[in-house]
């Protein structure tokens, strides 16, 4: 529950999890790199919903970072998501730096990113 009394979720249906979904993206989609993230994305009919595809390599660090970026990533996703112009699958790679941020520093890159992917308003 978060603290405006919304139950949080991510479901799974909006979860990208085919490897032919990512590598689909990687070769056909839009690529852009800001601050400790990384996205790929492909802009979607509007009568669709928008989906999210986390990446996180062994070279972050431990299972621990890893995890903890995943989860700062999905996170800033589901915060945002009903802010998006259009619908989108959004694949988000973790940098390296994403290891030493809390929580506030990936959000205002996460959302530098989609600016400047013209996927949020200004």
């Amino acid at each position: 529950m978060t603290a405006s009394g919304h139950i949080a979720s991510f479901p799974k249906s909006a979860r990208i999890q085919a490897s032919s979904d990512f590598r689909n993206h990687k070769e056909k989609g839009e690529r852009l790199a800001k601050g400790c993230l990384l996205a790929n994305w492909q802009l979607l009919p509007s009568d669709s919903f928008s989906r999210l595809g986390v990446v996180t390599s062994r070279h972050l660090g431990k299972a621990v970072i890893r995890n903890r970026a995943r989860r700062l990533m999905r996170e800033c996703f589901r915060l945002h998501k009903k802010e998006f112009l259009s619908e989108v699958d959004l694949i988000l790679v973790a940098r390296k730096s994403i290891a030493k941020k809390n929580f506030f520093d990936v959000e205002k890159d996460f959302i530098a990113l989609l600016k400047k992917c013209n996927l949020l308003s200004e």
